[in-house]
């Protein structure tokens, strides 16, 4: 045997070698075999080379990729991982070889199989998280500064679009029926198609390990069980990246940036071709500073403002693996061997992008609940707004020791909330999903693995609180309005997709959303600044209302907006329209594909951004869900074989595979298919 392919009842890739690299070469293998069309297309998008495949709507992609030096950025840090951990390196390239292997003689909808270079899992691992941490929230900051003031940036001070968030929950041996640990939970993402997350099973002399991969990334970063000690994450919210307003001129040997010496220093620049598919190439310009890479604008400036003395202003990024050459890579292998606890707190500690919550526990009682990744130490101007490059106090002055947190009756629960995290953000999301998941905890003193479907479905919508309070305050409404004020004073606050009154909140929520953000007292914030397309969603201005709507309506002042007037409206807007029919006709889900294809009809959902089963809409934009659960996972530390686990489409990613879609209804349904680990129990595929 050198490596051998299996397959479960669900088409779940189980593999098994003699050895860790040929267990890597057979994962490769395997994830261009099921993934071939996801790889291709992460594989163009790291590179920045995704409109000479999908053409000229993923320009804007391309542009930020190539400006903020993703491909260069990876090549550094495999670069740099050569000369640390050539063990860990090698592995890389093993899986690297298997994926060109796979990719040999695939069908692709668009164009041919590149080839992967060793680097080219590190820029899908950076282009997938750049904006995980959400620097882009800084430019939206400024704006608010700018037009509204200081004390405006805590009213809008929510989980914005772009960030992703998770729930988890560790329950303690205590608490279980079992008498040993459970962990369980669901990963927030921007919903795909094929997913985000690879269910697979590893197993060679040295471990035998279950988890959730990244296609694209070898080994289980994130989610994973082997036998005695299982770990799952969270995004920490933690502000690890920074932006720099810089000061650029031309000159007759190219460019060069004020510095906070008061110097000009010489800047990088080139220039790089971006292929079209369909259309002429575009040439953009590449400039960076000893800051970082120049994201937005250059020497001439941006279209809204000069800097002082006239002199137009650029934007840079700093971001960490940029500075070190290093993404944490070296944590991967040592995850695959761990045993116990104090394994994997190790193997974390080695972490550094992103910024995660890690809980872990094991079979001898070991219990971590910590925080892992790179976080630096600099000026707390740095991580609210955009700063001056070329005023001094703004650099970086080492990386933050990693908080660690605890236990609270037996149980610990992280769902992006502020926690063992707090010292290291600035903004997390709101405590209902949290708080929800103790109080469901809290309502039995014993828990068996089976149990936690009921955690992951809950639909609970506490921030509804603030608008039901404005509706039982109104009087002499409309007939139909008073009617919708009526059903939603008695609706049970759940999101429900049967729920027509969950329906009815939405379209009451969503008209308040719309009000609001045409109020003359926001009239600045409508139109963003000359940014890149790809920052724009984070200045939306409807957005940032709808999930902020609980703050900006229960704040004690407005800037003198009248809000029980502007509730009113809404639900006289809603009356007039006449809405009806229930939360999932419109609540559907509406995953993201690099070929869209009109030909899936796709489930209503239950759920909504604030509860456990957090199925984001975007609050008087859409009531189409894009992000939600990308995985569900419940991982039993008494017997690994009980664990459980669902992924919202399949194990396939290839249209018309059985596999390709099969686990689409116990997801919508909030079922979770049985883990398999037994060979025997299997069927053999291939050797490899």
């Amino acid at each position: 045997m050198t490596a051998e392919i299996y397959r479960d009842a669900w088409g779940i890739p189980h593999l098994r070698a003699d050895d860790v690299r040929e267990l890597a070469r057979a994962q490769g293998r395997v994830t261009a075999l099921d993934r071939a069309w996801q790889l291709e297309v992460e594989r163009h998008r790291a590179r920045g080379t995704s409109a000479a495949l999908l053409g000229p709507d993923s320009l804007p992609w391309d542009f930020f990729v190539r400006r903020a030096r993703l491909d260069d950025t990876a090549r550094r840090c495999f670069a740099d991982l050569e000369k640390r951990d050539p063990e860990t390196a090698d592995w890389i390239r093993a899986y690297v070889d298997g994926v060109n292997e796979g990719l040999a003689g695939a069908s692709l909808p668009v164009g041919a199989p590149g080839r992967w270079e060793p680097w080219t899992p590190f820029g899908i691992w950076i282009g997938v998280h750049i904006l995980f941490a959400g620097f882009p929230a800084k430019l939206w900051r400024e704006q608010v500064v700018r037009h509204l003031g200081p004390d405006a940036v805590g009213l809008f001070a929510t989980d914005g679009p772009g960030t992703s968030g998770s729930n988890g929950w560790l329950v303690g041996g205590e608490r279980s029926s079992t008498g040993q640990p459970i962990i369980a939970g669901d990963p927030h993402r921007f919903i795909e198609d094929p997913g985000v997350y690879q269910q697979i099973h590893l197993s060679c002399p040295e471990f035998d390990v279950i988890g959730l991969a990244v296609p694209g990334i070898p080994g289980i970063a994130h989610f994973g069980h082997t036998g005695t000690v299982a770990w799952a994450i969270t995004n920490a919210m933690a502000d690890y990246q920074d932006l720099y307003r810089e000061r650029l001129r031309r000159t007759g040997a190219g460019v060069e940036a004020l510095g906070p010496d008061g110097v000009w220093h010489r800047a990088a620049r080139h220039t790089e071709t971006v292929e079209v598919a369909g259309e002429e190439p575009v040439e953009i310009e590449v400039i960076e500073t000893e800051r970082g890479p120049v994201i937005i604008g250059g020497p001439e400036g941006l279209d809204d403002g000069e800097g002082p003395d006239g002199i137009p202003v650029a934007v840079s990024l700093r971001y960490p693996p940029r500075v070190t050459g290093d993404l944490g890579f070296s944590a991967l292998l040592p995850l695959l061997r761990a045993r116990r606890v104090a394994d994997v707190d190790r193997a974390v500690g080695l972490w550094a992008e992103p910024v995660n919550v890690v809980q872990a526990a094991d079979t001898e009682g070991g219990l971590l609940h910590r925080v892992a990744g790179r976080v630096p130490v600099r000026a707390e101007a740095n991580r609210v707004r955009l700063v001056p490059a070329w005023e001094p106090g703004h650099e970086w002055r080492g990386w933050h020791e990693m908080p660690y947190g605890g236990l609270a009756d037996g149980v610990a629960v992280m769902a992006n909330q502020r926690g063992p995290a707090a010292p290291l953000g600035v903004e997390f999301a709101a405590p209902h999903r949290a708080d929800r998941i103790a109080a469901l905890l809290a309502q039995r003193e014993h828990w068996s693995p089976g149990d936690m479907p009921v955690i992951h479905t809950d639909t609970e919508l506490a921030s509804a609180a603030p608008l039901l309070d404005h509706l039982a305050a109104l009087d002499g409404l409309s007939p139909e309005a008073a009617r919708i004020r009526k059903d939603l004073l008695a609706w049970d606050r759940r999101m429900d997709a049967d729920s027509e009154a969950a329906a009815l909140f939405a379209a009451v929520r969503g008209a308040v959303v719309r009000r609001l953000a045409e109020h003359p007292a926001f009239g600045a914030l409508t139109t963003a600044p000359a940014y890149p397309e790809v920052l724009l969603p984070w200045l939306a201005l409807v957005p940032r209302i709808g999930f902020a709507l609980q703050h900006l309506l229960s704040t004690e002042e407005l800037y003198g907006i009248d809000r029980p007037a502007a509730v009113r409206a809404a639900v006289e807007d809603v009356a007039a329209r006449g809405v009806g029919g229930t939360w999932g006709e419109t609540h559907r889900l509406a995953p993201w594909r690099a070929l869209p294809d009109p030909s899936y009809d796709e489930p209503g959902l239950s759920g909504d951004h604030d509860c456990v089963l957090c199925t984001s809409a975007v609050p008087g934009l859409t009531d189409l869900a894009a992000r939600g659960p990308a995985a569900r996972y419940v991982w039993d530390l008494a017997h690994r074989e009980h664990s459980l686990w669902v992924v919202p489409f399949g194990a396939s990613g290839v249209p018309g595979s059985p596999h390709h879609r099969d686990q689409l209804p116990l997801w919508t349904r909030g079922d979770l298919v049985p883990v398999e680990t037994d060979f025997d129990r299997l069927e053999k595929e291939t050797d490899v």
